[in-house]
């Protein structure tokens, strides 16, 4: 069955936001809801007063729609300036001022909502006024006549985020010693009064020919940062067979900077939530997050990760709601798809992450079934303060070190404190202790802290046994404990429920390695780094050693090389193959440094670590004889 589209139409949009909304909700939070509510309402009333109307009206922030520009600024200047003397009347600070933008652009109304580019260049122009001031894009001053007693002030070209082009804005105020025009008929009206027709003959002649410029507007829309066109032939890998997506960073709207751990975190479910659909080819957060903060094309995404979809969107979050405004781009057409404003509840925010990524799913391809059975609820914690330490515990563990994994086993251990049935605090716990018995990071010994990992993933399991992080951690166990058919069964059982997660992915290469099957994890190895082009170097670390392990060493060798910087502990790879490629000096070198940062690096320790690990136990000692030929010592 086809699909309902959005309509698309070219409009003036007016877009309003609260000025200092958090410090007003600080003081007293429900007088200043009541007060920013009745504060929308008298607009939206004056909105309507011009012909307006009124779509949106979302926690601070209001979005309006008009036919004609002058009308759209009538009745914001018209607003502003009742508002100021309505805040005269409060004997307190609570005195809401708006800030508002009007632009001209194409909007996309779906489900009674009206998002689109144009929106979005009218929410950038407001941030650009002054308190209780308005600010006009240039294509819609140019339609405004000039008969009307307004006054601008030139702001010059603005870069606005998002928009490739810069834009020329526009201060606009009151002459002095003018009045604000009243709202001007409508045709409705005049045609059931005759006797003001003739005398707005003018007035209809001059909106005609406001209907041809608009028409022209829309034609070309300068105002508009086209999507140009990616490239299939100048795509860096091949477009995958099904329907391929990358997920960028959120631009972060809220006027606290520590959102952008929150806002990352959302994105990086949706992700995960996409990735369970195996008829979608996503691309791993690793790669996609690169382009965070930059200014970027879509097609400059498309081509470097090889995907026809990208999906973009901003976050913003003030006192306990939250709004998330997303677009689906088709990178081949440049075509916004889907286009989505979420203005919810805070609490709502992992329902709303579900939606957004059934909604995509849905949307990219026909043929793809949204179903529940990947649905992993029981993942979701049940508060947001609990969901914040684990999200500070995971920035923490990718430190990679020591003094990291001791400041996420406390955020874990809090996390689960505040909700104890919490999967991700257990498994992160579980990751924590996986580390202490593979480096040496912890205070328990090596079987103790084994033992607390695998009880953890087992809790995980236990809370969550269709989530594949879960089965996930729990192979990872049974890798360090050399348990490799337990390993590769549940890695493969992680695959079935999210088929484009990249770790699971790398980690089943390494347990096939392990199990004398090298070849087959440099394949699942180079179906991670495609879903991931913008990987992790320990990539390549995983790849170099599993092509050791078959007898590959050139292929090692310039695979370690292609890594930004050789971690000390990974450099006894490289040494190892340069032994085998009759590179002695070369070797020799790569032990010095080793011992020079780890003194204590010995024989006995690369024992330790591929104890119980291989099932060919050929490899690891010839790996040892290589090392020791290399000048590390027993």
């Amino acid at each position: 069955m086809a699909k309902d589209h959005p309509s698309r139409k070219l409009a003036v949009i007016l877009h309003a936001d609260v000025v200092g909304s958090t410090t007003l909700v600080q003081q007293n939070e429900t007088l200043t809801h009541e007060r920013i509510q009745a504060s929308f309402q008298r607009f939206s009333e004056t909105i309507k007063d011009y012909g307006g109307i009124a779509h949106e009206l979302r926690g601070d922030a209001l979005v309006a729609e008009f036919e004609r520009a002058s009308d759209a600024v009538a009745a914001a200047l018209s607003y502003q300036d009742a508002n100021a003397e309505f805040n005269t009347t409060f004997d307190d600070d609570i005195r809401p001022q708006l800030r508002i933008g009007i632009s001209l652009g194409e909007v996309v109304i779906a489900d009674n909502t009206i998002t689109g580019a144009g929106v979005v260049l009218a929410q950038r122009l407001e941030q650009l006024a002054e308190s209780g001031g308005v600010c006009i894009q240039s294509a819609a001053y140019e339609t405004v006549p000039q008969r009307l007693p307004f006054e601008y002030t030139s702001l010059g070209e603005q870069q606005v985020k998002g928009f490739e082009e810069s834009v020329r804005a526009y201060a606009v105020t009151l002459k002095s010693g003018e009045k604000i025009p009243e709202p001007e008929p409508s045709a409705t009206s005049l045609s059931a009064h005759p006797e003001r027709a003739q005398n707005s003959r003018f007035a209809i002649g001059a909106a005609f020919l406001l209907v041809i410029v608009g028409i022209l507007l829309a034609w070309w829309q300068p105002w508009v940062t086209r999507e140009e066109p990616a490239s299939i032939e100048q795509m860096a890998f091949p477009l995958p067979d099904k329907p391929s997506i990358a997920v960028l960073a959120f631009d972060n709207l809220s006027q606290n900077a520590n959102q952008e751990s929150l806002n990352d975190a959302i994105v990086d479910n949706i992700i995960t939530e996409l990735s369970r659909f195996s008829e979608l080819f996503v691309i791993a957060r690793n790669s996609s997050f690169t382009y965070k903060g930059k200014p970027v094309k879509v097609q400059q995404v498309a081509e470097e990760l090889g995907v026809r979809y990208v999906l973009e969107g901003s976050l913003q979050r003030s006192s306990d709601r939250v709004r998330i405004t997303v677009q689906l781009i088709d990178a081949l057409t440049g075509n916004h798809v889907w286009a989505q404003v979420y203005d919810r509840e805070l609490e709502d925010i992992f329902e709303i992450q579900d939606e957004i990524a059934r909604t995509v799913a849905s949307t990219v391809e026909e043929k793809v079934e949204v179903r529940e059975r990947h649905r992993v609820a029981t993942a979701h914690p049940a508060s947001l303060e609990a969901f914040e330490y684990w999200m500070r515990g995971t920035k923490y563990w990718f430190e990679w070190n020591e003094e990291g994994n001791d400041k996420a086993q406390v955020m874990y251990k809090k996390a689960v404190e505040l909700d104890p049935n919490m999967v991700r605090g257990h498994l992160g716990l579980a990751w924590v202790y996986i580390n202490g018995f593979a480096h040496g990071w912890t205070e328990l010994s090596r079987v103790e802290s084994l033992e607390r990992a695998r009880e953890l993933a087992l809790k995980g399991l236990e809370l969550a046994p269709h989530d594949y992080f879960s089965h996930q951690t729990m192979g990872y166990v049974h890798i360090q404990a050399g348990e490799r058919e337990q390993a590769i069964a549940k890695f493969e059982r992680a695959l079935e429920l999210n088929p484009n997660a990249g770790y699971p992915m790398m980690d089943l290469g390494e347990a096939l390695v392990y199990d004398g099957r090298p070849q087959e994890g440099i394949a699942w190895f180079q179906k991670a780094m495609r879903l991931n082009p913008h990987h992790p170097d320990w990539f390549y670390w995983n790849l170099a050693k599993a092509e050791y392990a078959a007898g590959q060493y050139k292929e090692a060798v310039a695979t370690m090389n292609k890594m930004n910087a050789i971690p000390n502990r990974a450099r006894h790879i490289l040494a190892a193959a340069y032994v085998q490629l009759g590179k002695l000096e070369e070797a020799r070198a790569l032990v010095k440094a080793i011992l020079e940062i780890n003194p204590e690096y010995s024989l006995e320790k690369l024992r330790l670590y591929f104890a119980s690990k291989y099932k060919d136990v050929a490899i690891p000692e010839r790996y040892i004889e290589d090392m020791r030929k290399a000048g590390l010592p027993e």
